[in-house]
C-alpha cells in the first residue's frame, strides 16, 4: 500500500537512449567536425604552453599577478606556486591541464555570452533557458561523461565537451543579470541621442555589465578546472590523471602532490580572472 505503484512509470531512459541512437546514426559527421575543431583548439593552446620554458612562464605569471591585481606579493605568490608545481614533477602535466581549461573556457564564452545577451533581451527566452541551466548546474558532473564518450570516444575531445557543458551556465546567467541590472536611465539616454539597438548593447550595456560578466567568466573557469580533473577518467591527460592513478594504486603522497598542484593552479586562475571584474 505504501509502495509507489509500479504501473505508473515514465520510460524516460528509453526515450533518451532512442534520441542518442538517432543522433549517433544521423549526425555522426557533424560530431566528427565538432570534435576536430575542439581538438585543434586544445592542441594549439597545449603547443603554446608546452613551448614556453618554465623559466619564462614563472616570471610571466609573476608579472601578471603584479600588473593585473596591482600587488607585488600576488606576483610573488604566483611564481612560488608555479615553482612548487615544478618541484613536484608535474610541470608538463599542469600545462596540459591549463590548456584544457583555457580551451574549454574559450568555447564556453563563445556559447555563453551570446546566450546571456539573448536572455537579457527576451523574457520568454529567459523563462525557457533558466530551467535548462538549473538542470545543467545540478546534474552530477559524471553524467556528462556518458554522452561525451558516445559522441567522441576516449581522449581530450570528450573531456572538453563535458567540461564545456558543465562550465557554461555561470557565464550565461551572470551576463543576463549584468545586462538586466544596467541603469535604465543610461539606456534611455543613449536611445534619446539616436543610438541603435546594436550601439546600446556594445557601447552602454556590455561595458556597464562588465564586472558581472567577468565574475561569470571567473566562475566558469573554476568549474572548468574542476571538470577537467574528472575528465581524466575518459582519457584526458593531465593532473587529474595523476590523481586517478594515485587513487587506484592507493598512493597517498602522489595523490596529495597532484591535488596540491591543482589547488595551486586554481588559485592563480581564480585571482587573475577575478581581477578583471574589479577593473573599471
Amino acid at each position: 500500500m505504501f509502495k509507489f505503484p509500479e504501473v505508473v512509470t515514465i520510460p524516460l531512459a528509453k526515450v533518451i537512449d532512442f534520441i542518442m541512437s538517432w543522433l549517433l546514426t544521423h549526425l555522426d559527421g557533424f560530431f566528427d567536425a565538432i570534435g576536430f575543431i575542439i581538438l585543434q583548439v586544445v592542441l594549439a593552446f597545449e603547443t603554446i604552453f608546452l613551448f614556453i620554458p618554465w623559466f619564462v612562464m614563472i616570471p610571466l605569471a609573476g608579472l601578471a599577478g603584479w600588473k593585473l591585481i596591482g600587488k607585488k606579493r600576488s606576483g610573488l605568490l604566483f611564481m612560488t606556486l608555479l615553482f612548487l608545481i615544478g618541484t613536484f614533477g608535474y610541470w608538463e602535466l599542469s600545462m596540459r591541464t591549463l590548456s584544457l581549461v583555457i580551451a574549454s573556457v574559450f568555447f564556453a564564452l563563445i556559447m555563453g555570452i551570446p546566450l546571456g545577451i539573448s536572455m537579457a533581451r527576451s523574457d520568454r527566452f529567459e523563462a525557457i533557458l533558466k530551467p535548462i541551466l538549473d538542470g545543467m548546474q545540478t546534474m552530477p558532473s559524471f553524467v556528462y561523461l556518458i554522452p561525451a564518450l558516445m559522441f567522441f570516444g576516449m581522449g581530450k575531445v570528450p573531456a572538453m565537451f563535458a567540461t564545456i557543458i558543465y562550465a557554461v551556465p555561470p557565464v550565461i546567467r551572470l551576463t543576463n543579470v549584468g545586462i538586466r541590472t544596467v541603469d535604465k536611465e543610461a539606456v534611455e539616454a543613449s536611445l534619446a541621442f539616436g543610438a541603435t539597438a546594436k550601439q546600446v548593447l556594445f557601447d552602454v550595456q556590455l561595458p556597464l555589465a562588465k564586472p558581472s560578466i567577468m565574475v561569470g567568466i571567473n566562475q566558469t573557469t573554476m568549474m572548468a578546472l574542476a571538470m577537467v580533473v574528472i575528465g581524466s577518467m575518459i582519457g584526458a591527460k593531465g593532473l587529474g590523471m595523476e590523481v586517478l592513478l594515485a587513487i587506484n594504486r592507493i598512493e597517498v603522497g602522489k595523490g596529495f602532490e597532484a591535488g596540491l598542484s591543482i589547488v595551486f593552479l586554481a588559485i592563480i586562475v581564480d585571482r587573475i580572472t577575478f581581477s578583471f571584474s574589479e577593473k573599471k
